[in-house]
C-alpha cells in the first residue's frame, strides 16, 4: 500500500499539555523531573546508569517463556528472549491497560513506537541489544473505562457482573454478543474476515482480559519481535517485597512523590496523588484499596483485616496478592526489566515526572520518557480536499473563528487587510500633528483624538469586510468544517476516539506495517499519514 508522512511540531496541533509543550520544548523549570534528555546521548546515559543495576534476567526470561508457552513465538520474538538474559541487552518499554479489543489507536500507535525505536537504537548503538516490550497493566480495576470502545461513531461497552483486576475477567457470553455487533459494522470490508478472527482468537470463551490483550497483540506484532510482559506474576512480585514492606510501614511514598508535587504544581496541573499505602489487595476477584487503621489494615470495601505482623507475613508468603497503584507501578516495571527507555502518553509522562525522588530513593534507574507518536490517519479524498481549499495540516489544529479568519483573508488576499489605508492615515495624522503644533499645541491632543477615532472605524470596517467576504465563502468553510468534523471525531484527536479495527478492515495487516514505517523514534513531531488503497 502506498502511504506518504508528513510531521509537524506538537506545538502548532495545541492538543497537548503546558507540561508537554515545556518538556518538548527543553524548559529549564522541568529538567529536575527527568533523569535523560530525548537524544542519543540520553540514551547513552540511560544504558550507562541500568548497566549497574541488578536485573533478574533469570525471572524475567522465564516469565516471558511462561507467557508464550501457549503460543507459537515467531523466530524474532524466540531470539529477542535469548537476548534478554544477556547483560548487554536492554528493553524498550511500553504500557497500557487490557481494554477491550485494544480500546483506542493510541494502543496501536504506543506499540509500533517501541519497536521502532528497538529497530534505530539497534543501528546506532551495535554494541548493545534492544527489545521492544509491551507491559499489560492486567491489574488495573477501572471497568467503566477499560470496557468500552468505540466502533462507526456509535460506543459499545461489556457489561458483566465481574469484579476485581480486569485483566483477570474471563471472557463470557457479553464479549461475543459484541463480537457479532463489529462483525456486522465491518462485514462490507475488504479485510473484515480477517480482523474478526484475530478478534475471535484472542477473546474466546473462556480466556481472561489479560490473556486475550496477549493474543491480540500477539497477532498484530509478532513479525517485529515484540514481546508482551504479564506483570501479574508471583515470580515477578519477589522482587518488589522490600518496597511493598517499606510502603506498608513508613509510608514512604506519599512523603516523596508529596514533596515533589509540592513543586511541580506551582507550575502545572498534577495528574495523580499518593496515598499511605499505595497497594492493592489482589486476590479472588477483588483488587482493593490497602488502608491503614489505628493497628490494623484493612482491605476497603471488604471484612479482610490484618495486623501488622500478619500483614508482612501475607507479603513474606504471597507477595503475588499485593498490586502496585500507579504510584509503585513505575518502580515495579523498571525494577524487573532491564528497561531504558518508556514511552507513554501525555499524562502519562506527566505522572512519571511525578515519580523521579521515589526511583532516587530505592535506587532505581529512572527511565527515558518519550512523548509516544500521535498521527491523524486521512485518505487521498481528504488530501485532495485540502488542496482545493489550500490548506495546510497546521490549519486544521486551529480553533474554527480563528481559522476562518485567516483564511478568508488568504483567499482574499490584500483586499481585507486594509494595511495600505492604516499606514497612509497614519501618515496624514503625523503631517497634520506637525502643522497644527506650528499653530497651536494644544491642538496636538485633539489630532491624537482624530485619529484614534478615524482607526477605529477603519478596524469596524476591516472586521464588516471580513464578515461580509466570510459570507460570501461560506460554501468553502462549510467544506472545511466537515472536513475537520471527519479527521477530528468528537473535536478532539482520532487516537482518543477511534478504535484500531476498521483501519485493519480496510487495510489488512498492511496497516500495521504502515504505522510502524512511518513511526519517529526519538523526534517527538506528530504525524498526518495519508493512507492509499489497500
Amino acid at each position: 500500500m502506498e502511504t506518504h508522512c508528513r510531521y509537524i511540531e506538537y506545538k502548532d496541533t495545541g492538543m497537548f499539555s503546558r507540561l508537554i509543550a515545556d518538556y518538548l520544548g527543553d524548559e529549564k523549570f522541568i529538567k529536575d523531573f527527568y533523569a535523560h534528555p530525548t537524544n542519543l546521548t540520553g540514551i547513552a546515559s540511560s544504558i550507562e546508569e541500568r548497566r549497574k543495576f541488578p536485573t533478574n534476567r533469570t525471572k524475567i526470561v522465564a516469565a516471558f517463556k511462561e507467557t508464550y508457552s501457549h503460543s507459537s513465538p515467531s523466530t524474532k520474538q524466540l531470539e529477542h528472549m535469548e537476548w534478554m538474559a544477556q547483560d548487554n541487552t536492554f528493553t524498550v518499554c511500553t504500557a497500557h491497560q487490557p481494554n477491550i479489543f485494544s480500546g483506542y489507536l493510541y494502543f496501536i500507535y504506543k506499540t509500533a513506537h517501541v519497536i521502532a525505536l528497538s529497530q534505530k537504537l539497534s543501528a546506532d548503538f551495535p554494541d548493545c541489544r534492544f527489545v521492544p516490550v509491551f507491559y499489560i497493566g492486567s491489574e488495573d480495576n477501572d471497568l467503566a473505562e477499560l470496557s468500552a470502545f468505540n466502533l462507526n461513531d456509535k460506543k459499545y461497552r461489556w457489561e458483566t457482573s465481574q469484579s476485581g483486576a480486569v485483566g483477570r475477567m474471563i471472557v463470557d457470553d457479553g464479549i461475543e454478543s459484541l463480537i457479532k455487533m463489529v462483525e456486522t459494522e465491518l462485514l462490507h470490508l475488504p479485510f473484515a474476515k480477517d480482523i474478526i478472527a484475530i478478534i475471535r482468537k484472542a477473546y474466546a470463551k473462556g480466556n481472561d482480559m489479560a490473556q486475550g490483550t496477549f493474543i491480540l497483540l500477539n497477532e498484530l506484532f509478532r513479525e517485529q519481535g515484540l514481546l508482551v510482559l504479564q506483570p501479574d506474576n508471583a515470580s515477578l512480585k519477589e522482587l518488589m517485597k522490600s518496597v511493598f514492606r517499606d510502603d506498608l510501614l513508613h509510608n514512604t511514598a506519599q512523603q516523596i512523590v508529596g514533596e515533589t508535587n509540592a513543586r511541580l504544581e506551582k507550575q502545572y496541573k498534577l495528574q495523580v496523588n499518593p496515598r499511605p499505602v499505595n497497594l492493592f489487595y489482589l486476590r479472588d476477584g477483588i483488587r482493593n484499596r490497602i488502608d491503614k487503621r489505628g493497628n490494623l489494615y484493612t482491605v476497603d470495601e471488604t471484612v479482610i483485616r490484618f495486623t501488622e505482623a500478619e500483614m508482612l507475613e501475607e507479603l513474606n508468603q504471597h507477595p503475588e496478592r499485593f498490586s502496585p497503584n500507579v504510584i509503585l507501578r513505575g518502580i515495579y516495571q523498571e525494577t524487573i526489566l532491564p528497561n531504558i527507555l518508556f514511552v507513554g502518553g501525555g499524562s502519562e509522562v506527566a505522572y512519571w515526572m511525578q515519580l523521579k525522588g521515589l526511583f532516587s530513593l530505592y535506587k532505581v534507574p529512572f527511565p527515558m520518557l518519550v512523548l509516544r507518536n500521535s498521527f491523524m490517519l486521512m485518505d487521498a479524498n481528504h488530501e485532495h480536499k485540502m488542496k482545493e481549499l489550500d490548506i495546510h495540516d497546521a490549519d486544521l489544529f486551529k480553533e474554527e473563528t480563528s481559522l476562518a479568519n485567516e483564511l478568508v483573508q488568504r483567499w482574499a488576499g490584500a483586499e481585507l487587510t486594509l494595511k495600505t489605508e492604516e499606514h497612509e492615515s497614519r501618515e496624514l495624522f503625523s503631517q497634520l500633528r506637525e502643522r497644527v503644533a506650528a499653530i497651536d499645541k494644544t491642538l496636538v491632543q485633539h489630532v491624537h483624538s482624530l485619529e484614534v477615532d478615524h482607526l477605529k472605524k477603519l478596524e469596524t470596517l476591516k472586521k464588516k469586510m471580513l464578515k461580509a467576504e466570510r459570507k460570501k465563502q461560506s460554501i468553502q468553510l462549510q467544506r472545511i468544517w466537515k472536513l475537520k468534523a471527519e479527521l477530528f471525531p468528537n473535536n478532539t484527536l482520532q487516537e482518543r476516539v477511534d478504535n484500531f479495527m476498521p483501519y485493519y478492515a480496510q487495510y489488512g495487516p498492511s496497516f500495521i506495517d504502515v504505522i510502524v514505517k512511518h513511526s519517529l523514534a526519538l523526534e517527538q513531531r506528530f504525524g498526518v499519514i495519508v493512507m492509499g488503497k489497500g
